[in-house]
């Protein structure tokens, strides 16, 4: 079976993985490696954030998958030029022969991760190469499509797993016994290293234990819907056939689930508990942000259940009316797909209770970091909605069944950084 739960013998084709000539910074040009990366452009969501990682080094990668102008069209534009002048001046570096890269992560508290970078041939939702599990915002997708082809470049990768335990297991294996490309580590306490696989008989035996697998798609929904559309845009055969990936093999590297978090702007915490009253069971808890988020784990094994804050306090919201949600919440579905909290969340409270659109950037904000999203909910007398993460396993069955999960739903880590290797598309 593959991480999505489908026999890999009813693939048409499986995942086809191409080597690349990858993009690199000259260490020699840059303060360190650690100082030109940055997180995926939608983890950077604080401004303070933005502004750390433009501090940390001028030719950091986030001055490319954010950047900062008036308009769109002049920050693609910026990002365009930025890219261009770092190549003429060498900051960016272009490796002689094209490569599969191997990517480890690790970190002190044990967490391991290795897995293959590569471009991958881009593929429909209906092939069932490559499954995504979330729905996505067009808004989103017509940015990153814009900043793509401003740039001509895949600026990093996207996150996808599969379950192979093979061949191309076995040579990630044997490629972390040579020495590295680089080897840099990270302030959020994570080490980073990459080997390039450039031996022609060994990148055809990673091919071809990858062409018998398919993916679900952890990290980077939006990103992928994006090498859709430009695909479309300019037509086959060309690079806009493929799409930077970083393919991680949870057979052997289990990644960790995580939520993500929702921040309703001009919603304060008082108006949302009145909107609620009678509908779902509401108590407030006067303690730690630790014991919190165990309360909502608790009452999150029972059934639905929120945690908000943004007053100086958290509220727990569960035991929904289910009258509530035989009204609110769409039957056409499965029904683990019915009782996802997202589900629940997007069906019933934003949009009948709290008629806020999910889609509208003016109202909703999705982050990552618990402590950021309490912060700016306090900050601006919005509310903080705090999920329970989904279970590995239900992503995979929904995503077997072809069913999306509300936009959002799930992070999936660690993820890539970003800057250690990207692709310029005309090379």
């Amino acid at each position: 079976m593959n991480s999505a739960g489908h026999s890999e013998a009813t693939a048409p084709r499986g995942l086809e993985l191409t080597p690349f000539r990858g993009l690199r910074y000259d260490p020699d040009r840059v303060g360190s490696l650690a100082a030109v990366t940055s997180p995926p452009y939608d983890v950077v969501v604080r401004p303070d954030g933005l502004h750390h990682l433009q501090d940390a080094d001028p030719y950091n990668i986030v001055r490319l998958i954010l950047p900062q102008a008036t308009t769109p069209s002049a920050r693609n534009e910026q990002a365009a030029d930025t890219l261009r002048r770092w190549l003429d001046e060498g900051v960016l570096t272009t490796d002689p022969v094209p490569a599969l890269y191997v990517y480890e992560q690790r970190h002190a508290d044990g967490m391991l991760q290795r897995g293959l970078i590569g471009t991958l041939r881009v593929s429909e939702p209906s092939a069932g190469v490559v499954l995504p599990h979330e729905d996505v915002m067009p808004h989103i997708v017509a940015d990153r499509a814009a900043l793509m082809r401003a740039t001509r470049a895949n600026l990093e990768p996207l996150l996808l797993t599969y379950r192979g335990d093979g061949t191309a297991a076995e040579i990630i294996e044997h490629s972390v016994g040579q020495g590295p490309l680089l080897s840099t580590t990270t302030e959020d306490g994570f080490s980073h290293r990459l080997w390039s696989i450039t031996d022609p008989a060994e990148v055809a035996r990673v091919q071809a234990d990858l062409a018998r697998s398919q993916a679900l798609i952890a990290d980077g929904h939006h990103r992928w819907a994006t090498y859709l559309r430009l695909r479309a845009e300019h037509g086959s055969p060309g690079p806009w056939d493929d799409g930077l990936v970083l393919l991680v093999d949870t057979a052997r590297y289990p990644l960790r689930v995580r939520a993500i978090h929702r921040l309703l702007h001009g919603l304060p915490v008082a108006e949302a508990l009145t909107a609620v009253e009678g509908l779902f069971r509401v108590r407030r808890l006067e303690v730690p942000l630790d014991r919190a988020l165990d309360a909502l784990a608790d009452a999150s094994a029972e059934g639905n259940a929120f945690l908000l804050a943004g007053d100086g306090a958290f509220h727990l919201l569960d035991r929904p009316d289910p009258a509530l949600l035989a009204r609110t919440v769409p039957a056409d579905r499965p029904q683990a797909w019915r009782t996802l909290d997202a589900t629940v969340l997007h069906a019933t409270l934003l949009d009948q209770v709290w008629h806020i659109p999910e889609d509208d950037p003016t109202r909703i904000a999705y982050i990552h970091d618990t402590a950021a999203t309490i912060e700016k909910a306090e900050r601006d007398a919005g509310t903080a909605v705090l999920l329970h993460p989904v279970r590995e396993e239900v992503v995979r069955d929904l995503a077997r069944q072809g069913v999306t999960m509300p936009r959002k739903s799930t992070s999936f880590g660690p993820k890539p950084a970003s800057g250690l290797v990207l692709r310029a598309l005309d090379l």
